[in-house]
């Protein structure tokens, strides 16, 4: 689940430090130092960029106000949840051969760390998290946009500026979209005293719970392990590792939480006046978000742009796993924003990266990103539809050369490599049109014959260090690939594509692309570390999943190859807030529909919303619901142990290349309201 499941980093000593030792030392004892391919493509990068341009460097430092004395924030459990000083090698002047020059521009400025003035009356924390944190000052207290990933950095940044500037409560806190780097810190601004008493608005765009929720419930084990390798969460910082996440450092650890909003923002173009100050919302639908909104701030002449607009390309898909996005929508609401409010903005901030001055360069900066992702749907199908194929586009597709020039629209989030199949994927999906591909062996199937033919193991390898050896590693990636799928225990092998995988990682502009080939190098030299991960589903989560959804993703949990022959329905009740459901079991699927009940139900059963919600979150099972008299079932409650009988715990650490796997890790799923078939077979 994105961002729900803070996974602990893995962070090797002595890495604070910006010393010639640290740049010596590589954090994997088989690591590589960049080859003189590497070096000299890094090179001819510094050659070509132009790195003369200072002018982020002048808007990400302008308005500073102060940074905190301190550089750690702690978690409630006295753990670290956020050290910027992990990444303190970037400011040491260095010029990093193993760091795309262009990538270590970026998370150079994403080092940014305080409190910032955006214009009188509206202020950032920056640094804190993966996101920014925004305040705006009403007449009698803080309005809070983006309370950021966690609990603790949000309290840490909210008490900072009340320190700094004045103490004031928070009146309202905006939710720019559902993504949980914007608002899983909201129990660090807002308490449930204040929000009872009505003291606190919530407000968020249109079908802003469910989207939170659904989004990252139903993939959200296989989301986790994607987000691993994307974000990097298990590298090391290190610059033989991670660096940066484009959008910020990486995201804090702590306690996420949800609240509902009070008001949501229903209308494409909404006014609202909150503690006197006026705000303009514009609802952006499946752009960065399936639910998001840019906000006008009238009296301010300040426009937030949400996370549609950052210092750089951002994901049609994102590779930790999404829906993909609709690059000609996201175009189209920053040309609509561009021509409702560009020309009269005098500052555009965001929820990422720094803010702009000045309406010549909000506008060149809108213009460019209207661009950017117009030119990438538009010419991407032009292309396929002379015939570019999914597996081709990446090698054919390039950006206009007026829009390579231009830092704000470079690949870093995103990259032109994996968007641009992307939008193929949105109109035509996966298929190339070639029926060799339409129903393709799976790699371990094919593999072992790949490597008959090219003569065996031994030959391989010889080739693929020729390959290596000659800096031609995505050639080399390609036949080691085969030959790990073939011979997953030959760690030759996988050292060898380790090494690959590494130079390919330094090249990189974009971080995305960085941290999963070095996170693939990673576990091909040490096998899977499986890190424990904090339990999935929060309080603050589970009562904000509708009783449907928690029913459909029981639905996924259920292994389908367990239920054959097992035919059932289930009426659910819950009383307390009038809902109905049949769960039904038939051709080994679950279903379930809401608003119904059966007459020829084999069981039925009867609780109460905020009884099934201590289920969910793993307080209590239905069975000792059942004894305390809170909730009732009628019927055959061998239905509930042959359900139970099917429930899979999925496993965070699957393994995701061949011969990593080296331990299970224990699983970190939700408790069920189906773990315990003892009871109901004794029943």
């Amino acid at each position: 689940m994105k961002l729900w499941l803070a996974l602990a980093a893995t962070i090797a000593a002595g890495l604070t430090s910006a010393s010639d030792a640290q740049e010596a030392t590589h954090f994997n004892a088989k690591g590589k130092m960049p080859s003189q391919f590497t070096i000299e493509a890094q090179q001819e990068q510094r050659r070509v960029l132009p790195l003369s341009d200072k002018q982020d460097f002048e808007e990400a430092k302008r308005g500073f106000i102060a940074a905190p004395s301190f550089r750690k924030i702690m978690n409630d459990k006295g753990d670290v949840a956020w050290d910027i000083d992990k990444w303190a090698f970037l400011l040491s002047g260095k010029d990093y051969d193993s760091i795309h020059p262009s990538l270590e521009r970026q998370a150079v400025l994403n080092m940014e760390y305080g409190l910032f003035e955006v214009v009188p009356g509206i202020y950032q924390v920056r640094g804190f998290d993966l996101a920014n944190i925004s305040f705006i000052k009403g007449n009698t207290g803080w309005i809070v946009i983006d309370p950021l990933t966690v609990k603790e950095t949000a309290r840490a940044a909210l008490k900072f500026v009340n320190d700094k500037l004045g103490e004031r409560p928070v009146v309202a806190v905006i939710i720019s979209h559902s993504h949980a780097d914007h608002f899983g810190g909201i129990r660090g601004v807002v308490d449930d005293a204040a929000l009872a008493a009505g003291k606190v608005e919530i407000i968020a765009p249109s079908g802003f719970m469910n989207e939170a929720i659904a989004e990252n419930l139903y993939a959200g084990n296989v989301m986790t392990r994607r987000k691993t390798y994307t974000y990097g969460d298990l590298i090391p910082t290190n610059p033989y590792g991670q660096v940066d996440a484009s959008i910020g450092k990486s995201a804090a650890s702590g306690d996420v939480g949800i609240l509902p909003p009070t008001r949501s923002i229903e209308q494409p173009i909404e006014e609202l006046t909150i503690d006197g100050v006026r705000m303009v919302f514009q609802n952006t639908p499946g752009t960065e978000a399936p639910a998001e909104m840019n906000t006008w701030f009238p009296d301010l002449k300040a426009f937030w742009a949400a996370e549609n607009i950052v210092a750089g390309q951002h994901n049609i898909l994102t590779l930790r796993g999404a829906p993909v996005r609709d690059a000609l929508a996201w175009s189209q609401y920053i040309n609509e924003a561009l021509y409702r409010f560009g020309d009269q903005a005098d500052v555009m901030f965001a929820s990422h990266s720094w803010p702009r001055w000045g309406k010549e360069r909000i506008t060149e900066v809108m213009r460019g990103q209207r661009d950017m992702y117009a030119n990438l749907n538009n010419q991407v199908l032009h292309l396929a539809n002379t015939g570019v194929t999914i597996n081709q586009i990446h090698n054919v597709y390039a950006p206009p050369k007026s829009l390579q020039a231009l830092w704000y629209t470079r690949a870093y989030h995103g990259s032109y490599l994996h968007n641009s199949r992307a939008v193929i994927q949105r109109y035509l999906g996966f298929w190339d049109l070639n029926p060799a591909t339409l129903v393709p062996l799976s790699p371990e199937d094919s593999a072992p014959l790949y490597i008959e033919m090219m003569g065996g193991g031994a030959k391989v390898m010889a080739k693929a260090s020729e390959l290596y050896n000659q800096g031609k590693y995505r050639l080399a990636t390609e036949i080691l690939n085969k030959l790990v799928y073939a011979e997953p225990e030959n760690q030759d092998a996988k050292d060898l594509l380790a090494d690959t995988y590494e130079q390919m990682g330094y090249q990189f502009e974009s971080p995305s692309l960085r941290n999963s080939f070095l996170a693939g190098a990673k576990e091909l030299r040490d096998g899977i570390v499986a890190v424990k991960a904090p339990k999935a589903g929060s309080p603050d989560f589970v009562r904000g999943t509708s009783t449907l959804l928690f029913l459909n993703y029981l639905g996924i949990q259920m292994d389908s190859r367990k239920a054959e022959g097992m035919k059932f329905k289930i009426n659910i009740l819950t009383p307390d807030n009038g809902e109905k459901f049949v769960v039904e079991m038939s051709n080994a699927t679950l279903t379930t529909v809401s608003g119904f009940q059966v007459n020829d139900a084999d069981l039925t059963i009867t609780i109460d919303r905020r009884e099934l919600e201590d289920v969910m979150i793993g307080k209590a099972k239905l069975a000792e619901k059942v004894a305390a008299g809170k909730a009732k079932m009628d019927g055959n409650l061998q239905v509930m142990a042959q359900l139970a009988s099917t429930m899979a715990k999925f496993d965070n650490w699957f393994e995701v290349l061949p011969g990593t796997k080296k331990a299970v890790a224990p699983s970190q799923n939700p408790e069920v309201f189906l773990d315990d078939a003892t009871y109901y077979e004794g029943q």
